[in-house]
């Protein structure tokens, strides 16, 4: 099966070939309409990991164990809708090791992968559209180029899978930086060499720029997917809305205080946490019994101990019907920004 074949399949043939226009304006030229371009989507093999059965997964350093040069890398979700950033979508990504091996599957010849988790996470995006991932600068492996998967995972009804590649002088640069730990040297293809890449790539290259501080490099790229400001609904959000609705935290960011707003529809035990984006679990803002109806739970950030940074809310409704659960993140930023 080609790849064309492989993304109608999937129901995804098409997105590579759809330019819609944002509704914003450049702020070169306010007259000028700012375009929105689909990221071109790819195939998710051969080795994808479903992380949202694996709260573990969560996390911000995905490294483990795993030795390579330090890349930070920086995802910002735009929707072409709007062309305005998207918060509160999932993003997770997975790559190789830099050997080229992935984790969670035993590949020919390289037994014990099977159930590992290294270098595989997901972030939820902040009020920003932004999400940021500490790991290593991946290897290659045979009839690939260098790569990172990516899926923007916007409701239950509607992901973006896609791939990231470099550019070929600084990634080989990279490797010829660290050649005691990337031991099969330059990567001999080219993203026009890859026929994953083979419909364009100019929307999915990185070029990483070096880090002083961690010895390692830093990487930024603007992903569009379809979309506004607000996210799609599927299955799982409709079964949510029979129970509660939650609302995104005003104002946010904030700086002293927020309030989160959520609606019951039958009474409830509710639980309200707060988790980092390294997946701990920093309070239990809320944890009782509750009446239909709406409600606000103002949090301070000072009194709960809380650094600047993004969190993540998790309200958990227990009720007649079952169990729900639904999530958003919130920004505590310096008053000066």
């Amino acid at each position: 099966m080609n790849k064309r074949q492989f993304l109608k399949t999937t129901g995804m043939l098409g997105v590579s070939s759809i330019i819609p226009h944002g509704k914003s304006f450049t702020a070169e030229n306010p007259d000028t309409p700012k375009v929105c371009t689909l990221i071109p989507s790819e195939t998710a093999g051969p080795f994808p990991l479903d992380l949202s059965t694996n709260t573990f997964f969560f996390r911000q350093d995905v490294r483990e164990n795993k030795t390579g040069a330090q890349l930070n890398l920086k995802l910002k979700i735009i929707g072409t809708q709007n062309c305005q950033p998207m918060q509160n979508v999932r993003v997770n990504i997975w790559h190789c090791d830099k050997d080229g091996l992935y984790s969670g599957y035993d590949q020919p010849g390289n037994s014990g992968q099977a159930g590992l988790t290294y270098l595989r996470g997901y972030q939820i995006t902040d009020a920003f559209g932004n999400v940021e991932f500490i790991t290593i600068f991946p290897g290659w492996y045979n009839g690939r180029v260098c790569h990172i998967h990516f899926q923007v995972y916007v409701s239950t009804s509607y992901a973006a899978v896609s791939q990231l590649t470099f550019d070929v002088p600084t990634k080989n640069a990279i490797y010829a930086a660290f050649p005691s730990l990337y031991t099969k040297g330059a990567d001999p293809l080219s993203p026009s060499n890859d026929n994953i890449f083979s419909d364009g790539y100019s929307l999915q290259i990185l070029t990483p720029t070096p880090n002083s501080t961690t010895g390692g490099y830093d990487g930024f790229l603007e992903i569009n997917v379809q979309g506004s400001g607000t996210v799609g609904v599927g299955h799982q959000e409709r079964e949510n809305s029979k129970q509660f609705s939650v609302g995104q935290n005003y104002p946010n960011p904030y700086t002293t205080k927020t309030t989160i707003p959520f609606t019951l529809n039958l009474p409830s035990h509710v639980t309200l946490d707060l988790w980092d984006v390294l997946g701990r679990k920093v309070a239990t803002v809320l944890q009782q019994s509750m009446s239909e109806g709406e409600h606000q739970i103002v949090i301070n950030p000072q009194s709960l101990g809380l650094a600047l940074g993004n969190y993540v809310y998790q309200i958990r409704v227990v009720n007649s019907n079952g169990t729900f659960v639904d999530n958003k993140m919130m920004t505590v930023w310096p008053e000066h920004k």
